[in-house]
């Protein structure tokens, strides 16, 4: 009678331990913004033509503003970002889409755009556009980005605003990634939102 009771206390105990293991709530690493409203939707220029954010609707969708000349956190985030989406898988990969908005849009032609980000994911988007159309998208999605003169006038840097966004299948904000998330946290997060 008493090896039963000890049993059974096991196995509860067991099933409890299991149940928070796999049913325990999703920490993510990103900033969990609850956006009010749908992200404002806008139009720039790949090298394949125009590209609208609406046109993204039913996949989750990542924002980055960058420059190609960036000389480290750009490419150090669009690294991850690649690695992350080939963790997850290609048919999650496939749910997702990129979009890097250059900022640099004096040096950034959508042709030298597309064969950057190429070399992060296949899948990535580069876009740009007017300086004045820049500044309203960065505006809208609280960008900063500034010029700082270089050793000529062609090398100048440009600071910019690191963060990562994603948009949900709705096109709602709902997080956004600090720059040095890793690859784990965020194939774990994008996880996290494709199986809701």
């Amino acid at each position: 009678m008493k090896i039963k009771i000890i049993l059974s206390v096991f196995v509860i105990m067991l099933g409890l331990a299991a149940g928070f293991y796999f049913f325990r709530p999703h920490t993510f690493s990103g900033t969990v913004i609850q956006s009010p409203q749908p992200s404002f939707n806008f139009t720039l220029t790949s090298a394949s033509g125009d590209v609208s954010l609406s046109d993204f609707r039913g996949k989750l969708v990542l924002v980055y503003f960058g420059y190609t000349f960036c000389p480290d956190v750009c490419p150090a985030t669009l690294a991850n970002v690649g690695q992350a989406l080939r963790k997850l898988g290609e048919d999650k990969a496939s749910q997702i889409q990129t979009i890097m908005i250059s900022v640099d849009p004096e040096r950034d032609t959508p042709q030298k755009l597309a064969e950057y980000v190429g070399h992060f994911h296949p899948s990535f988007i580069g876009i740009t556009g007017s300086n004045e159309k820049l500044e309203e998208v960065t505006s809208l999605y609280g960008i900063f980005y500034e010029k700082s003169p270089g050793n000529t006038a062609e090398s100048y840097l440009i600071d910019h605003t690191a963060t990562l966004l994603v948009l949900d299948r709705e096109g709602y904000l709902k997080l956004v990634f600090p720059f040095g998330v890793t690859v784990d946290e965020i194939a774990g997060d994008l996880k996290y939102m494709l199986d809701q």
